[in-house]
Protein backbone atom coordinates (compact mmCIF):
# COMPACT_ATOMS: atom_id res chain seq x y z
CA UNK A 1 0.00 0.00 0.00
CA UNK A 2 2.80 2.88 1.02
CA UNK A 3 4.32 1.68 -2.20
CA UNK A 4 1.22 3.56 -3.96
CA UNK A 5 1.51 6.64 -2.28
CA UNK A 6 5.30 6.66 -2.72
CA UNK A 7 4.42 6.60 -6.68
CA UNK A 8 1.57 9.07 -6.02
CA UNK A 9 4.36 11.52 -4.77
CA UNK A 10 6.73 10.88 -7.56
CA UNK A 11 3.58 11.98 -9.91
CA UNK A 12 3.26 14.99 -7.69
CA UNK A 13 6.78 15.87 -8.96
CA UNK A 14 6.14 15.63 -12.49
CA UNK A 15 2.94 17.30 -12.05
CA UNK A 16 4.69 20.64 -10.56
CA UNK A 17 7.13 20.40 -13.55
CA UNK A 18 4.53 20.26 -15.77
CA UNK A 19 2.84 23.41 -14.12
CA UNK A 20 6.07 25.72 -14.27
CA UNK A 21 6.71 24.60 -17.96
CA UNK A 22 3.29 25.81 -18.78
CA UNK A 23 3.16 28.69 -17.27
CA UNK A 24 6.21 29.77 -18.79
CA UNK A 25 4.61 29.05 -21.86
CA UNK A 26 1.28 30.89 -21.48
CA UNK A 27 3.27 33.74 -20.05
CA UNK A 28 5.51 34.02 -23.12
CA UNK A 29 2.28 33.28 -25.65
CA UNK A 30 0.67 35.88 -23.45
CA UNK A 31 2.77 38.50 -23.27
CA UNK A 32 3.26 38.43 -27.31
CA UNK A 33 -0.91 38.19 -27.85
CA UNK A 34 -0.98 41.29 -25.42
CA UNK A 35 1.83 43.23 -28.12
CA UNK A 36 -0.08 42.29 -30.52
CA UNK A 37 -3.52 42.96 -29.35
CA UNK A 38 -2.00 46.64 -28.16
CA UNK A 39 -0.01 47.02 -31.62
CA UNK A 40 -3.30 48.82 -33.26
CA UNK A 41 -2.59 46.55 -36.67
CA UNK A 42 -5.42 45.27 -37.86
CA UNK A 43 -3.35 41.83 -38.59
CA UNK A 44 -1.90 41.53 -35.53
CA UNK A 45 -4.87 42.76 -33.57
CA UNK A 46 -7.47 40.20 -35.74
CA UNK A 47 -4.62 36.86 -35.15
CA UNK A 48 -4.56 37.55 -31.40
CA UNK A 49 -8.25 38.36 -31.08
CA UNK A 50 -9.02 34.61 -32.96
CA UNK A 51 -6.32 33.06 -30.58
CA UNK A 52 -7.82 34.04 -27.49
CA UNK A 53 -11.55 33.84 -29.05
CA UNK A 54 -11.07 30.12 -30.06
CA UNK A 55 -9.25 29.20 -27.44
CA UNK A 56 -11.33 30.29 -24.28
CA UNK A 57 -14.24 29.36 -26.24
CA UNK A 58 -12.80 25.25 -26.21
CA UNK A 59 -13.12 22.95 -23.31
CA UNK A 60 -9.30 21.84 -22.28
CA UNK A 61 -9.89 18.31 -23.23
CA UNK A 62 -10.42 18.70 -26.16
CA UNK A 63 -7.86 21.30 -27.20
CA UNK A 64 -4.98 18.59 -25.65
CA UNK A 65 -6.87 15.58 -27.55
CA UNK A 66 -6.45 17.60 -30.79
CA UNK A 67 -2.92 18.43 -29.95
CA UNK A 68 -1.57 14.98 -28.68
CA UNK A 69 -3.74 12.98 -31.37
CA UNK A 70 -4.02 15.84 -34.60
CA UNK A 71 -0.74 16.84 -33.62
CA UNK A 72 0.56 13.83 -34.25
CA UNK A 73 -0.76 13.59 -37.29
CA UNK A 74 -0.43 16.27 -38.88
CA UNK A 75 3.08 16.33 -38.93
CA UNK A 76 3.52 13.11 -40.37
CA UNK A 77 1.28 13.49 -43.12
CA UNK A 78 3.51 16.94 -43.59
CA UNK A 79 6.37 14.99 -43.30
CA UNK A 80 5.10 12.44 -45.90
CA UNK A 81 4.06 14.95 -48.49
CA UNK A 82 7.70 16.40 -48.18
CA UNK A 83 9.12 12.82 -49.23
CA UNK A 84 10.54 11.57 -45.90
CA UNK A 85 10.00 8.66 -44.30
CA UNK A 86 11.31 10.17 -40.91
CA UNK A 87 7.82 10.21 -38.17
CA UNK A 88 6.97 11.97 -35.16
CA UNK A 89 5.67 10.83 -32.01
CA UNK A 90 4.49 13.59 -29.74
CA UNK A 91 5.11 12.30 -25.80
CA UNK A 92 2.45 12.89 -23.26
CA UNK A 93 4.85 15.13 -21.32
CA UNK A 94 5.14 18.14 -24.71
CA UNK A 95 1.66 17.35 -25.50
CA UNK A 96 0.48 18.21 -21.67
CA UNK A 97 3.37 21.54 -21.61
CA UNK A 98 2.65 23.07 -24.84
CA UNK A 99 -0.90 22.14 -24.51
CA UNK A 100 -1.14 23.79 -20.71
CA UNK A 101 0.57 27.03 -22.29
CA UNK A 102 -1.12 27.45 -25.27
CA UNK A 103 -4.52 27.22 -23.56
CA UNK A 104 -3.45 29.45 -20.69
CA UNK A 105 -1.81 31.70 -23.14
CA UNK A 106 -4.95 32.86 -24.03
CA UNK A 107 -6.37 33.77 -20.77
CA UNK A 108 -2.78 35.56 -20.13
CA UNK A 109 -3.02 37.60 -23.25
CA UNK A 110 -6.52 39.36 -21.33
CA UNK A 111 -4.60 39.79 -17.96
CA UNK A 112 -1.62 41.18 -19.24
CA UNK A 113 -3.24 43.45 -21.60
CA UNK A 114 -5.99 44.87 -19.20
CA UNK A 115 -2.93 45.42 -16.64
CA UNK A 116 -0.78 47.39 -19.63
CA UNK A 117 -4.16 49.90 -20.35
CA UNK A 118 -4.26 50.12 -16.07
CA UNK A 119 -1.02 52.14 -16.94
CA UNK A 120 -1.41 55.74 -17.48
CA UNK A 121 -0.36 56.61 -21.47
CA UNK A 122 1.54 59.53 -20.62
CA UNK A 123 3.91 57.63 -18.52
CA UNK A 124 5.53 55.88 -21.80
CA UNK A 125 5.25 59.25 -23.44
CA UNK A 126 7.56 60.91 -20.90
CA UNK A 127 10.21 57.95 -21.18
CA UNK A 128 10.24 58.39 -25.21
CA UNK A 129 10.74 62.04 -24.44
CA UNK A 130 13.57 61.29 -22.53
CA UNK A 131 15.04 59.14 -25.03
CA UNK A 132 14.04 55.90 -23.96
CA UNK A 133 13.12 53.14 -26.56
CA UNK A 134 10.35 50.94 -26.65
CA UNK A 135 12.04 47.75 -25.64
CA UNK A 136 13.77 49.90 -22.68
CA UNK A 137 10.18 51.81 -21.89
CA UNK A 138 8.62 48.35 -21.59
CA UNK A 139 11.32 47.10 -18.91
CA UNK A 140 11.86 49.90 -16.99
CA UNK A 141 8.78 51.92 -16.79
CA UNK A 142 5.73 49.78 -17.83
CA UNK A 143 6.61 46.04 -16.69
CA UNK A 144 7.11 46.89 -13.36
CA UNK A 145 4.01 48.51 -13.05
CA UNK A 146 2.23 45.57 -14.89
CA UNK A 147 3.31 43.20 -12.61
CA UNK A 148 1.04 44.62 -9.63
CA UNK A 149 -2.02 44.74 -11.89
CA UNK A 150 -1.40 42.10 -13.50
CA UNK A 151 -0.98 39.93 -10.35
CA UNK A 152 -4.81 39.19 -9.69
CA UNK A 153 -5.68 37.80 -12.60
CA UNK A 154 -2.38 36.07 -13.07
CA UNK A 155 -3.12 34.16 -9.75
CA UNK A 156 -6.13 32.86 -10.98
CA UNK A 157 -4.85 31.30 -14.03
CA UNK A 158 -1.95 29.97 -12.24
CA UNK A 159 -4.29 27.92 -9.71
CA UNK A 160 -6.50 27.10 -12.63
CA UNK A 161 -3.55 25.45 -14.76
CA UNK A 162 -2.20 23.57 -11.70
CA UNK A 163 -5.83 21.91 -11.32
CA UNK A 164 -5.78 21.41 -15.11
CA UNK A 165 -2.83 19.57 -15.23
CA UNK A 166 -5.01 16.28 -13.95
CA UNK A 167 -6.25 16.65 -17.60
CA UNK A 168 -2.75 15.61 -18.86
CA UNK A 169 -3.33 12.51 -17.28
CA UNK A 170 -6.00 11.04 -19.65
CA UNK A 171 -3.04 11.09 -22.78
CA UNK A 172 -1.00 8.53 -20.74
CA UNK A 173 1.24 10.82 -18.35
CA UNK A 174 2.42 9.35 -15.10
CA UNK A 175 1.49 12.67 -13.15
CA UNK A 176 -0.32 12.21 -10.17
CA UNK A 177 -4.08 11.99 -10.94
CA UNK A 178 -2.66 9.22 -13.05
CA UNK A 179 -1.10 7.05 -10.74
CA UNK A 180 -4.26 7.74 -8.04
CA UNK A 181 -6.33 6.13 -10.85
CA UNK A 182 -4.04 3.07 -11.21
CA UNK A 183 -3.77 2.80 -7.09
CA UNK A 184 -7.38 2.99 -6.79
CA UNK A 185 -7.78 0.06 -9.30
CA UNK A 186 -5.40 -1.92 -8.38
CA UNK A 187 -6.31 -1.67 -4.54
CA UNK A 188 -10.57 -0.54 -4.92
CA UNK A 189 -9.66 1.95 -2.13
CA UNK A 190 -10.36 4.55 -4.73
CA UNK A 191 -11.43 7.50 -1.96
CA UNK A 192 -8.38 6.93 -0.29
CA UNK A 193 -6.08 7.54 -2.80
CA UNK A 194 -7.92 10.27 -4.38
CA UNK A 195 -8.56 12.10 -1.61
CA UNK A 196 -4.52 11.77 -0.84
CA UNK A 197 -4.50 13.26 -4.59
CA UNK A 198 -7.03 16.37 -3.72
CA UNK A 199 -4.83 16.83 -0.69
CA UNK A 200 -1.64 17.57 -2.33
CA UNK A 201 -3.40 19.68 -5.25
CA UNK A 202 -4.65 22.03 -2.09
CA UNK A 203 -1.12 22.09 -0.89
CA UNK A 204 0.19 23.18 -4.36
CA UNK A 205 -2.75 25.93 -4.46
CA UNK A 206 -2.58 27.05 -1.04
CA UNK A 207 1.18 27.63 -1.24
CA UNK A 208 1.17 29.53 -4.42
CA UNK A 209 -1.45 31.80 -3.37
CA UNK A 210 0.41 32.56 -0.62
CA UNK A 211 3.72 33.34 -2.16
CA UNK A 212 1.44 35.69 -5.08
CA UNK A 213 0.01 37.77 -1.94
CA UNK A 214 4.05 38.21 -0.46
CA UNK A 215 4.42 39.29 -4.27
CA UNK A 216 1.51 41.26 -4.39
CA UNK A 217 2.00 43.30 -1.31
CA UNK A 218 5.38 43.51 -2.47
CA UNK A 219 4.74 45.45 -5.78
CA UNK A 220 1.47 47.31 -3.92
CA UNK A 221 4.37 48.89 -1.68
CA UNK A 222 3.38 52.45 -1.38
CA UNK A 223 -0.36 51.91 -3.37
CA UNK A 224 -3.43 50.80 -1.77
CA UNK A 225 -2.84 47.05 -1.63
CA UNK A 226 -5.45 45.16 -3.86
CA UNK A 227 -6.42 41.47 -2.70
CA UNK A 228 -6.04 38.39 -4.33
Amino acid sequence: MNSYFIAILQGAVLTVGVSILALVVSIVLGLIGAAAKLSGRPVLVGIATLYTTVIRGIPDLVVMLLVFYGGTIGLNNLLEWLGSEATVDINPFTAGVLTLGFIYGAYMVETFRGAILSIPKGQAEAAWAFGMGRVQTFIRITAPQMVRYALPGFTNNWLVLIKSTALVSLIGLKEMTYLAKQASAATRSPFMFFLFTAALFLIYTTVSLYALRKLNARYSLGTKRGTL
